[in-house]
């Protein structure tokens, strides 16, 4: 007996075999959606969009801060006037203050009293400390209008004329630390983003060789039934945009998240040391919602960089499959 008869019959089906939908056969994609890889490297594109938005928002911070430190530094000028024997030092400070009140650009001068100078000293010398036998000089604080270009050289030869022992200074050593520490920020972050874009592009290539290799039969088959490199490229570049989307939005929104909840954060440590340094490098450390923008572009950004990078990695790929 032979195995059919054993068996029965064979059933030619003809025309009549199971047909999918069509519906059914585009709800089938080429490269699944939910896999280990994928969820893999929507962590991983979240990640780098986490780490690139919070380096793009703390270079943000630190420029706007340094921005509102230049203006403000820039808009004061501070002379000293240092004890010296024989000189009255109440009579030398009025003196120079008038001198700067009579001074053209200048709208506002302040001089400080010994208490209020000797405050000054408090950070570095602490409190409780007795400054009388110390040669603690008085400071003279004057606001110049904005966009006022003062004759300097002129305004400290009137100034020591008055009184030798004062000294005038106009921050100039203090604003070009600030440019530098700004542009040196800027650097680093710049740095920092490129390398997070080199990563990136680097697991995005790894995890779209993993989804040829793994999907290499049915590129075969595809390219058996006359489906292009274009048509299969599509298919997976769709694929991993929507994963560099998913990533970006997971990374991105966990940034904003952050900084959204910074500025309460930072009010619970308002008062101590820390907070109080931390408000002084990055003032209220809350972006505008401009620097939101930034963030939100930067995403679709890495997103975009996510799709060409396995772009790039496809056509090669299919290349080494032909």
């Amino acid at each position: 007996m032979s195995r059919a008869d054993e068996h029965g019959p064979l059933v030619d089906l003809g025309y009549e075999r199971p047909q999918l939908p069509p519906q059914a056969r585009n709800m089938s994609p080429i490269v699944p959606r939910a896999s280990i890889a994928g969820r893999a490297l929507v962590a991983v594109v979240a990640i780098m969009t986490f780490l690139a938005s919070m380096t793009t928002g703390t270079v943000l911070l630190v420029s706007a801060s340094a921005a509102e430190w230049q203006s403000d530094v820039s808009s004061e000028i501070t002379v000293q006037v240092r004890p010296a024997a024989g000189r009255d030092l109440d009579r030398d400070t009025q003196a120079v203050a008038d001198v700067m009140r009579r001074q053209a650009g200048i709208i506002e001068v302040r001089p400080f009293t010994k208490e209020e100078s000797a405050k000054l000293l408090e950070p570095w010398l602490g409190t409780g400390i007795s400054f009388d036998e110390l040669p603690v000089p008085r400071v003279i604080v004057a606001q110049v209008q904005p966009g006022t270009v003062l004759d300097l050289a002129a305004l400290r030869s009137r100034v020591t004329q008055v009184t030798p022992t004062a000294s005038v200074d106009d921050h100039r050593a203090w604003i070009e630390r600030m440019r530098s520490m700004t542009g040196a920020t800027v650097l680093a972050g710049i740095g920092i983003l490129v390398l997070v874009i080199i990563a990136t592009i680097i697991s995005v290539s790894f995890a779209t060789r993993g989804a040829m290799a793994a999907n290499r039969p049915i590129v075969e088959v595809l390219h058996f039934v006359g489906a292009g490199d274009r048509y299969i490229a599509n298919r997976f570049l769709r694929h991993f945009l929507r994963l560099g989307l998913e990533g970006g939005l997971i990374g991105g929104g966990a940034a904003m998240l952050v900084f959204g909840f910074s500025e309460s954060i930072t009010g619970w440590f308002s008062g101590t040391p820390v907070g109080d340094q931390f408000a002084a490098l990055l003032g209220t450390f809350s972006l505008r919602p401009s620097g939101y923008l930034a963030l939100a572009a930067q995403a679709v950004l890495i997103a975009a960089i996510t799709a060409w990078a396995s772009r790039r990695t496809l056509f090669a790929t299919l290349d080494d499959i032909e």
